[in-house]
């Protein structure tokens, strides 16, 4: 869709059908193949109907261009150039002659949603049988065209081949006849040993728009006619607006309408800072309902009593008197707090409401949720809701959430126009849904041999089956269990008297998925407990994780980063330490050694090497660029991360109490991939949740002083 558009009916301005009526107009072809559909639970629900029934997964022009559409989501990860290469590879194309899209809501994509780092995983397979379908469609036509058995055939380069009669026909060619002929009911995949795009470097397919600057976010969609508005909420949670006066904003020059919400005031304009002048001539009152005395105190207890009353988990062997009868023991409390994802583009979307119908186009990570949720809001059939998915600055999780869609369409419903509405920084820190504050004590023992004979950890945290307050998508986040099923399989460390214990503290403030979701803190709490654990045995902490881990994975990523940072081998300089950290979350491994400086609370983190055995890495360039990311985006947290409530509200509201690593302060990253053939994991969360432990054991190791609570900064560390 470009950026400025003419027309002036709802049904002509949606990408779908401006990309139709595009290829029509080029002269472009549609091809067809049955397809199972993919769901953001990554099972597959049905089969596709026919090609003439559904758009399609793929279009080839007859400019030999190749379109491939899929239902995830592009969010500066990297995965649609990862599916495209799926396709591509089977497809026999020519790399330089394709181009992906997000599909719009449509049935025939089933239920649409990205996260869990599962875009390649859950395409894997689907993606590369859609490609060499279409493959085998093109042979057959050449083969019809120029008679000869399809046998005769091969396809390479976005050409098909018939070498005994020297023939060829571009794929452009054959697609108007490839496109009547009913698709293979099974195909052959390739052979791993024939990949000449999957595993190997490829340039990123988004590169050139976002260089350009002709990448659509959704902050830049225009839809003639259009009002671009900005809201404020209630800053407690669960709170109301009681009345405004409307009369200062609708004096200024260029303010359209100010619109009342349950929870929220938004203003229209013809410009967002128009809309943002006129917000801040405002002056709402609010009803703060019963949370307006919820405080970090009053969260804090809630916790602490938790921990007190933390009903029983998994357990393995005696814990207590393994306890009473080991040479050593060690006892200490954790804590993390809410953390903000901070995507840097804020929240926005873009809805057009006419009747009882609706068109989206905003950056999303489930289409579905906030189709159903927008739906829901008007009180119309989803079918009759389509979203467009524009590209994403940033996601993280936060945009598996759909409120701020549901605001843009009540809004524009109300005012009859389109709607653009745009979050402010400030709304986008103060109402976001945050990774739970959580709260663990651990008591620990070695033999006299230095072996760890038992652990026994309490947690506690807000993560019950939705929050009533704003969680619109009801999930348990099984905090315990991730924490302890490794450690309980034997696949972490071998330790072989556990306990593990959980409380699920209710709390008022909206919770969500972070990136990484529990790993994220989950790996600073284990990995500090087998350091401190190591510590208390009087060994080496990487070499206490290898004589103690029983996953061959787990110990091939350990002994690759150990000789990536010399671990053991070369003398460090005076004040300088290294730490490590090794997490398995997503199906994916990943090992990570920090090296650091410190000069009395100044912390300089100089080196992280990184190591990930994610079975297989379709895009290693892509893999490599997340385990940079995550490593950079957890570094962030580590030092700096905090929301903290004060009278029902967050008290933080831009990037000045939000704080981040800068470049200077960033450290050099080096990252190998180990393709061990196990199945694939994800890449776009693993790297994260080893950062944190890996920078604290360093510390330790630097100066003898155990980190234990999150972030840094509370206790005077600070990044340089």
């Amino acid at each position: 869709m470009p950026k400025d558009m003419t027309t002036t009916d709802a049904s002509q301005v949606s990408r779908r059908n401006a990309m139709t009526v595009s290829a029509a107009a080029g002269g472009g072809l549609v091809l067809g193949f049955a397809l199972p559909v993919i769901t953001a639970e990554d099972k597959v629900l049905a089969a596709v109907p026919k090609a003439t029934d559904i758009n399609a997964f793929v279009r080839i022009g007859t400019d030999n261009s190749i379109t491939i559409t899929t239902a995830k989501t592009e969010m500066g990860q990297g995965s649609l150039t990862g599916i495209a290469m799926l396709v591509a590879e089977e497809l026999a194309a020519d790399w330089r002659a394709i181009r992906i899209e997000t599909a719009p809501s449509l049935p025939q994509y089933g239920t649409m949603g990205t996260g869990g780092s599962g875009s390649i995983t859950s395409t894997f397979e689907p993606m590369r049988k859609a490609g060499a379908t279409v493959r085998e469609l093109l042979r057959q036509a050449a083969a019809v065209k120029w008679n000869v058995p399809v046998a005769e055939t091969r396809a390479a380069e976005g050409v098909v081949y018939h070498d005994a009669s020297k023939r060829k026909a571009t794929y452009g060619e054959l697609a108007a006849a490839a496109a009547k002929l009913t698709p293979p009911a099974q195909v052959t995949l390739k052979d791993p040993k024939d990949w000449t795009l999957i595993g190997k470097a490829q340039k990123r397919l988004d590169t050139p728009a976002k260089t350009d600057g002709s990448a659509q976010y959704g902050v830049d969609v225009n839809v003639p006619g259009m009002l671009v508005g900005t809201i404020r909420q209630c800053p407690t949670f669960g709170g109301k607006l009681k009345e405004v006066d409307d009369a200062p904003a609708m004096a200024l020059k260029g303010v359209a309408h100010v619109v009342k919400l349950e929870n929220a005031v938004a203003v229209l304009a013809n410009s967002y800072w128009t809309a943002l002048r006129g917000l801040e001539a405002l002056r709402p009152v609010w009803d703060l309902g019963s949370n307006e005395k919820v405080s970090e105190q009053t969260i804090s207890a809630a916790l602490d009593a938790g921990l007190k009353s933390a009903a029983p988990g998994p357990t393995a062997g005696d814990v207590d008197a393994a306890l009473k009868t080991a040479a050593k023991t060690v006892s200490a409390n954790y804590e993390v707090p809410y953390l903000s994802h901070s995507p840097m583009e804020p929240m926005n979307a873009t809805v057009w409401v006419q009747g009882d119908k609706a068109e989206v186009w905003a950056p999303v990570q489930t289409q579905t949720r906030a189709q159903n949720q927008v739906a829901a809001a008007l009180k119309t059939d989803a079918a009759k809701v389509t979203v467009y998915t524009t590209q994403l600055g940033g996601g993280f999780g936060r945009r598996l959430q759909s409120d701020y869609v549901v605001q843009a369409a009540l809004v524009s419903k109300a005012v009859n126009k389109p709607v653009k509405l745009i979050w402010s920084r400030e709304e986008d820190t103060r109402h976001s849904f945050y990774r739970p504050r959580a709260k663990v004590a651990f008591t620990g023992g070695v033999d006299t041999a230095g072996k760890p004979v038992a652990m026994k950890v309490a947690m506690a945290e807000h993560s019950v089956p939705g929050n009533t307050i704003r969680n619109n998508a009801p999930q348990r986040i099984p905090e315990i269990p991730a924490l302890a099923s490794g450690w309980m399989k034997g696949e972490a460390y071998n330790v072989p008297n556990m306990a593990f214990t959980y409380a699920d503290t209710p709390l008022s403030v909206p919770i969500g998925a972070w990136r990484s979701v529990q790993f994220s803190h989950n790996g600073f709490f284990g990995e500090s407990m087998i350091d401190e654990l190591a510590h208390l045995a009087g060994k080496d902490p990487l070499a206490f994780r290898l004589e103690n881990a029983t996953n061959p994975r787990y110990i091939a990523l350990l002994e690759k980063v150990r000789d990536m940072s010399g671990w053991g081998t070369r003398k460090l300089p005076a004040g300088h330490g290294l730490g490590v950290a090794l997490v398995e979350s997503f199906g994916s491994i990943v090992a990570e050694v920090a090296e650091v400086s410190v000069t009395g609370k100044d912390v300089k983190v100089h080196n992280v090497w990184c190591a990930i055995d994610c079975g297989l890495a379709v895009f290693p360039d892509g893999v490599a660029y997340q385990m940079e990311s995550c490593i950079t985006y957890g570094l962030s947290a580590a030092f700096f991360g905090q929301i903290t409530i004060g009278q029902g509200a967050v008290q933080q509201a831009n990037f000045d109490g939000y704080d981040m690593v800068r470049i200077a302060q960033a450290p050099h990253v080096e990252v190998v991939i180990i393709n061990s053939g196990a199945k694939m994991g994800g890449a776009g969360e693993p790297g994260l949740p080893p950062a944190a432990p890996a920078l604290t054991n360093a510390i330790f190791a630097a100066t003898g002083q155990r980190i234990r609570s999150l972030p840094l900064v509370n206790a005077g560390w600070r990044p340089v």
